[in-house]
């Protein structure tokens, strides 16, 4: 038996026209506006990112090749592997999520043939959990399966510069991105958006319950300082004959 969650919002009631359906929206309190004009539950004791979704989403564009990315894993197996890449435009200190995939049930190199392809040369960050022989690893750790199988895995698990791993200051670092305008995601990311709107507490503590897009894009963040600039930015035009390339060596 399959679950599925529909949203219906009242921009589905078509009988209103735009107006009236923005005076109904306002007349809402705005802590009840989400719950009542979209259908999103309140959950728990409330949701961990309570931020309106218009101020995350961004249509998707064509990535500059000068900003650093990143990819981010968060391990499972009957609860679904999830990874999302991270685009860092430093200029601004903006985080996009420009990548989402969730799926349930494949082993590292299955996952491995889905992710090459979003860049080879990509950074992956991973959770501790990942240095455990686990069973489904078969006495191998699963950082190391993944890296068998061509990712490019970071050395270590996430953590913070100063080698904390505090899931209460990761959900901070990224609510605050979100509420400061710092925080983008792609609009077209509909699974990351799914776990986004459901994810909440209950009696103070994080329901770890389909947040595994929301675990992976934590564990990024908190590793946001690997990330690096695609090496093909790098790669300079073949000089003429005869001229002087001081740079060739290195090359």
């Amino acid at each position: 038996m399959t679950r599925h969650v529909t949203f219906m919002t009242i921009d589905d009631a078509e009988h209103y026209t735009p107006q009236q359906r923005a005076a109904i929206i306002s007349a809402y309190p705005a802590h009840e506006r989400e719950a009542r004009a979209k259908g999103i539950p309140v959950l728990g004791s409330g949701r961990i990112f309570p931020v309106p979704e218009e101020l995350i989403a961004c249509e998707p564009f064509r990535l500059p090749r000068y900003w650093p990315r990143l990819g981010a894993l968060d391990f499972g197996w009957d609860h679904p592997s999830a990874a999302v890449e991270l685009a860092w435009d430093t200029e601004t200190d903006v985080v996009y999520v420009a990548k989402a995939c969730r799926a349930s049930q494949q082993t590292p190199a299955m996952q491995a043939l889905t992710l090459k392809p979003w860049g080879e040369w990509l950074p992956w960050a991973w959770p501790r959990d990942g240095r455990r022989e686990t069973l489904e690893g078969a006495g191998v750790a699963l950082a190391r399966q993944y890296a068998a199988h061509g990712l490019n895995m970071l050395a270590g698990h996430a953590q913070f510069a100063d080698g904390s791993v505090s899931v209460e200051a990761g959900l901070m670092e990224m609510l605050d991105r979100m509420q400061s305008g710092r925080f983008k995601v792609f609009s077209t990311l509909l699974p990351w958006f799914e776990e986004f709107r459901l994810y909440h507490r209950k009696d103070g503590q994080v329901v770890k319950l389909r947040d595994d897009l929301m675990a992976a894009t934590r564990y990024g963040v908190m590793m946001l300082r690997e990330a690096v600039v695609d090496p093909a930015e790098f790669k300079t035009a073949r000089r003429k004959a005869g001229q002087s390339d001081p740079l060739g060596a290195f090359r």
